[in-house]
């Protein structure tokens, strides 16, 4: 894809269909039940904005003549699709949502209810899917 989505020969809605349709689903690709840290929520912005830098490639700029690269505000007006952050919370939402209705006893059920025994690690805690969905709610 480092080839295919930086080339002059696709137009832009084409690259940008082939985005959304092979790379996006391989990122989210089990999202529901990831616990994001705000590092990891950074990152994957990171590979948003350096995938849509490949797309719409540099621009000129008007007063200097010379060719720079665009801002992310520039980049979330090109794109206007909610960024992958708010896409991966959505799901993850969703899929706590479709658990909660799921009779129990059920597999999925038993794993989303599940306190693991033991204290955790030292250092800094790393957040519980639980306390992605109570803030989940609360954005919401």
């Amino acid at each position: 894809m480092q080839n295919l989505l930086p080339s002059t020969l696709l137009f832009k809605n084409l690259k940008i269909k082939i985005y959304r349709t092979i790379i996006l689903p391989v990122v989210f690709c089990g999202c529901e039940t990831w616990s994001l840290t705000l590092r990891e929520e950074r990152r994957l912005k990171v590979f948003e904005n350096s995938v849509l830098r490949r797309i719409f490639r540099p621009k000129r700029d008007d007063v200097t003549e010379e060719w720079r690269k665009l801002h992310n505000e520039e980049l979330n007006d090109l794109y206007s699709s909610r960024n992958i952050v708010q896409v991966m919370k959505s799901r993850r939402m969703r899929w706590a949502g479709h658990v909660a209705h799921i009779e129990e006893g059920r597999g999925v059920d038993r794993v989303f209810v599940w306190k693991p025994e033991g204290k955790r690690l030292l250092g800094s805690l790393r957040p519980r899917r639980e306390d992605n969905i109570k803030v989940g709610i609360q954005e919401v």
